[in-house]
């Protein structure tokens, strides 16, 4: 079971996650949403496609770009659609 957590919150929990690129990537049912918020940020990766980003919120402080995802990846990254990363230097991973 791989767990993310800040100050001591957990984000996501899963013994389901799909190790690419050393990120660990979440299913989107393992993460707890209600503390994120969306990122104007958007990047993209040549062979997963463009990536959106989290905010995230615990006890009223606000960290950004936390996390990432690709709601429309690429034919060869569609086993991480929908999947959340995390930020090693952002979160504790536990």
């Amino acid at each position: 079971m791989t767990k993310v957590t800040l100050n001591g919150t957990t984000l996501a929990e899963s013994s389901e996650t799909v190790e690419i690129e050393n990120n660990q990537y979440f299913p989107p049912s393992s993460v707890n949403t209600s503390l994120f918020s969306d990122s104007e940020t958007h990047t993209v990766c040549p062979w997963k496609g463009t990536a959106s980003y989290y905010n995230a919120t615990v006890d009223g402080k606000t960290v950004e770009d936390i996390a990432w995802y690709y709601p429309q990846a690429s034919e060869k990254a569609k086993s991480i659609k929908g999947y959340v990363a995390f930020y090693k230097n952002k979160v504790q991973f536990e």
